[in-house]
């Protein structure tokens, strides 16, 4: 947090309160608010006691056993951000990789933006908003887990963020086990302001618009506080950047990679853009072929290529190429957003006051997810023969923006409407007793729409037909050709010649998808002080809750996995609710004048179909202050995660992937590790329809977690807090995936693992007898017809570190004031074991790993007069290379990247009382990514980095009454 933020803290005493404990050294550690001495000091006495997240009992001193980072509205506007999702993202803290606007333009919450405080997952951040659990975004994330959207929090409306990093589900229940933000939104405000803000990328593209307008009114016993925002913002394509904007972007040299987004021992190859690939009785590929007349002037985006094996070598033949295939996706979603925020308060009596709020969002966005590929016929027999050509063929190709009729027409459009209404009661008795009741309901509801290639409309235009099966009438007796196979011949004009927009719409359809959640709750707190021990008062909060959660998501029936009308496109539905109870206490218990303790203990009772039933958490802390200036302390909580409603409720979804059969291959006689019966053939190698679906026998997932740190105000200028936290969990929900269900299939009845390792658990057991379960064999041909993956308690994950935090404050007659914060965040270790079965994994510094193993994050602010700067840096950590097999060939690589960082600075000034401009510079130098000359699957480097560069802003901000 910046010292400079206090001129807009003091607007009331919890912002006062603020101002004191995390900006003034000593403050912070103070027993009592009341300090004296400088003016910055003199205007926070008397301030009385503040609630700050992660407990709900009001405390005159802001750090407790557990550390808290704040993030003003005032420093979101210094450091360059826009959104709340933005200035979360920067937090040292937020150490885990999550999909974004790039990484998930195709996928399933493309247009979400979720937080992954220490790498655990989204899903195990709880976000509350004033305080109460935000709703859930309808759309499960990565077509899985529950998680809340940070993008429908308006930034007009927040007052602060408040971040506690760890266990708490004793004082807020499930989800709460990496971490709980609290967004505070703005209160008791008086006045108006009007902010208009601009802002340009200077490498082109991604324009934003955005205004904003807050104000509030307070009387005698009432007040009203109202926020409004407009922000748009331009989609910006990956094609747009020329250091991503091809596959001849890869920064491999040419034969250091297998074929893969277009690199190959032959040199550079392109991705395809038009082919027929010449395929052998077993499926085999032996060519590429390019019938007589025919070239690639199907679209200007495509050139001829003669392509070679990426294994030996070898000639393959020609195709068509797409240079600019990968980058036809967007890397930032265009938006057209508003949202409002309304606040208001009414005083009864001196002893108790009413109020009322309400937030609405409303959302148009588009992105691109790519262009389709269209490979061949209905899956799974996706090649066939064609009697024309006289072979067994596969062709592929790839849709060009020209036929959507321009990139803008391979857009998914999301329309999102959100509401949020909250009421209460609040007051006092006995002098000394505080109570709230809170009645609160929200609704998010969202529609999308993408198109899509039909299976018939596709398999019409360019097959036709169907003519026959091989082995059957006209068509039997072919050499080298299997019987079985379906017959159709490819229109070669309509293959290779362009497809204009009239031909797409003929042949697609517009997917549609509708997605709703909703959750109502009542809760009330008793907060204060019990009785008075010789050390001080023994404080308390009691918290009763009831609450009603469900969702309902209605994907287009066509693309359900028992119809699959859709190419190439596969997805689920369901819908459920759960009813919730909890009981919770906290105790604040002060040992003797320099100690003091917390408790705290929850029940929570679920009523829905999964196993939870019930769930009991708890939780204690220390504080030991020797002396004023410095805390001592540490803090151990026990945490929960219900089963997510879309792992519970949700229907069957699946799609057709390549695996190997490692059973059946055994039971051939050919073998069982990985390596004979990925080479024994296309009996033993196929594609195998694989669907997943939600299990309602889930348990909770349970944890704890610990820290300990200190606070030291080492000077009046200077403080440093470090803290040491761990946390682990046990009972994780995983995915089981196809091939973890074929591994375990031959384990089972083997008692070997694919790679020759012994399987721990016998044929009879449960968990073999779960496993064969969810594979459904042919009856004549003992291939696999469907695998039933699906979500399973099984696993555990933990993390350890180290938080640390720097403040210096100067202030100057003649040049100013300056302050400084430094935050820094390193994980020291990360564990995981997805089965029971299986040894503890570090994952920490895997390549295929992609938190950050280190995050730092630097604001430095300048005042003087009606001047004020700020600098801001973020840097993430060096990342483990992409490929770790490289180096091995080629010592000279690195087995690292380097850290990533970037430089934000914004100037202001009050040109008048009323007026404040300021310029603001995100990502100063421009800088987008690291290199990495093993990342060969596009863009290059990982997608968390900065498509967007150099981002220039002019914001205006006008008071008036």
């Amino acid at each position: 947090m910046n010292y400079g933020n206090a001129k807009a803290l003091r607007r009331n005493p919890l912002g006062a309160a603020l101002v004191a404990a995390l900006l003034i050294p000593g403050a912070a550690l103070a027993q009592d608010a009341t300090t004296s001495g400088s003016t910055a000091e003199a205007e926070t006495t008397n301030l009385g006691k503040v609630q700050v997240v992660g407990s709900r009992i009001k405390r005159a001193e802001i750090e407790g056993p557990s550390p808290v980072t704040v993030i003003t509205a005032e420093q979101i506007k210094q450091e360059g951000f826009n959104t709340v999702a933005e200035a979360i993202d920067t937090l040292s803290q937020n150490t885990g990789s999550v999909q974004n606007d790039f990484n998930a333009a195709g996928g399933f919450t493309p247009n979400a933006s979720p937080v992954n405080l220490r790498g655990l997952g989204p899903g195990r951040t709880l976000l509350l908003i004033n305080g109460r659990r935000a709703n859930d975004y309808p759309f499960p994330y990565n077509g899985r887990s529950n998680f809340q959207n940070l993008n429908n929090v308006p930034a007009a409306a927040v007052e602060r963020i408040e971040i506690l990093s760890g266990g708490a589900s004793a004082v807020y229940g499930s989800d709460a086990v990496a971490g709980v933000v609290n967004i505070v939104l703005k209160t008791n405000y008086e006045g108006n302001i009007l902010k208009v803000k601009g802002q340009t990328s200077t490498d082109g593209g991604r324009d934003i618009a955005d205004i904003q307008w807050v104000g509030g009114k307070t009387g005698d016993n009432w007040s009203v506080t109202y926020a409004f925002e407009s922000y748009n913002a331009e989609a910006l394509w990956g094609y747009q950047r020329d250091f991503m904007d091809s596959a001849a972007d890869n920064p491999a040299p040419p034969g250091t990679y297998p074929l893969a987004a277009g690199n190959g021992r032959g040199g550079y190859q392109p991705p395809i853009g038009i082919q027929i690939r010449r395929l052998s009785s077993t499926g085999a590929t032996q060519g590429y072929v390019l019938p007589a007349g025919r070239d690639c002037s199907g679209s200007e985006l495509y050139r001829y290529h003669f392509y070679t094996s990426s294994a030996t070598g070898a000639n393959l033949g020609p195709g068509c190429g797409y240079d600019r295939f990968p980058a036809e996706q967007t890397v930032s979603n265009g938006s057209n957003d508003l949202s409002g925020y309304v606040y208001g308060t009414f005083n009864f009596t001196d002893n108790l006051e009413g109020w009322a709020s309400a937030m609405a969002f409303h959302s148009r966005s588009r992105l691109g997810g790519g262009v389709e590929q269209w490979q061949g016929g209905p899956q799974p027999s996706a090649n066939f023969y064609d009697p024309n050509l006289g072979m067994r063929i596969f062709p592929i190709r790839a849709i060009t923006p020209e036929s959507y009729g321009g990139s803008e027409g391979t857009y998914q459009k999301f329309e999102e409407d959100s509401l949020d209404l909250a009421f209460g009661l609040r007051g006092t008795f006995a002098d000394r007793y505080d109570w709230e009741f809170t009645l609160g309901g929200a609704q998010y509801e969202i529609v999308r729409d993408r198109p899509r290639l039909t299976v018939a409309g596709a398999t019409n235009y360019f097959m036709g037909s169907r003519l026959g099966t091989t082995g059957q009438g006209a068509y039997t007796g072919l050499a080298g050709v299997p019987n079985g196979l379906p017959v159709y011949r490819l229109n070669l004009d309509r293959f290779y010649g362009p497809i204009s927009p009239a031909d797409y719409a003929a042949m697609s359809t517009m997917v549609h998808y509708e997605a709703v959640s909703r959750n109502a709750s009542a809760n009330f707190v008793l907060s204060g002080d019990l009785f008075e021990l010789p050390a001080g008062p023994l404080s308390f909060a009691s918290v009763l809750e009831a609450s009603r959660q469900s969702y309902d998501l209605e994907s287009d029936r066509r693309i359900l996995p028992s119809v699959r009308e859709i190419y190439n496109l596969t997805g689920t539905g369901g819908s459920g609710e759960r009813n919730r109870y909890a009981a919770g206490v906290e105790f604040k218990i002060p040992i003797f004048s320099m100690l003091t303790g917390s408790l705290a203990g929850r029940y929570d009772k679920y009523d829905d179909i999964t196993d939870v039933d019930d769930a009991r958490t708890w939780g204690a802390g220390l504080e030991f202050r020797p002396f004023d200036s410095l805390l001592v302390r540490a803090n151990y909580a026990t945490s929960f995660k219900a089963p997510d409603m879309h792992y519970v409720f949700s229907e069957p979804s699946g799609s057709f992937g390549a695996i190997t059969d490692y059973y059946r291959c055994s039971l051939n006689g050919i073998g069982t590790s990985a390596a004979v019966c990925g080479a024994a053939g296309a009996n033993y190698n196929y594609s195998a329809f694989t669907t997943s679906q939600g299990q309602p026998t889930l348990e909770e997932e349970t944890g704890k977690s610990w820290t300990a740190g200190f606070v030291w105000d080492v000077t009046d200028q200077l403080s440093l807090a470090a803290d040491y936290y761990v946390v682990e969990l046990e009972n994780v929900v995983n995915v089981q995936s196809g091939a973890t269900i074929l591994e375990a299939e031959l384990g089972c009845n083997t008692g070997r693992y694919p790679n020759g390792s012994n399987f721990p658990y016998p044929l009879s057991s449960a968990y073999c007898q779960a496993t064969l379960g969810r594979i459904t064999r042919n009856p004549e041909t003992n291939q696999i017809t469907e695998i039933r993956s699906g979500p399973i308690n099984q696993s555990f994950l933990g993390t350890k570190g180290v938080d640390a935090t720097v403040r210096y404050r100067l202030d100057t007659d003649r040049f100013g004031d300056f302050s400084a914060t430094l935050q820094w965040t390193h994980v020291l270790e990360q564990t995981q074991k997805l089965s029971a079965d299986q040894a503890l994994l570090s994952y920490r510094d895997l390549n295929s790993n992609l938190d950050n193993r280190s995050r730092v994050r630097l604001t430095v602010n300048w005042s003087n007069d009606d001047w004020m700067a700020t600098v801001f840096m973020n840097r993430l950590g060096s990342t483990p290379i992409w490929d770790p097999n490289v180096p091995v060939a080629y010592p000279d690589f690195d087995t690292r990247i380097a850290p990533f960082i970037t430089w934000n600075a914004s100037v202001a000034k009050d040109i008048t009382e009323k007026l404040n401009l300021r310029l603001s510079v995100v990502n100063m130098f421009d800088n987008h990514h690291p290199v990495d000359k093993t990342n060969y699957t596009y863009p290059y480097y990982w997608r968390g980095f900065d498509a967007i560069g150099r981002q220039v802003g002019l914001e205006a901000t006008y008071k008036f009454n």
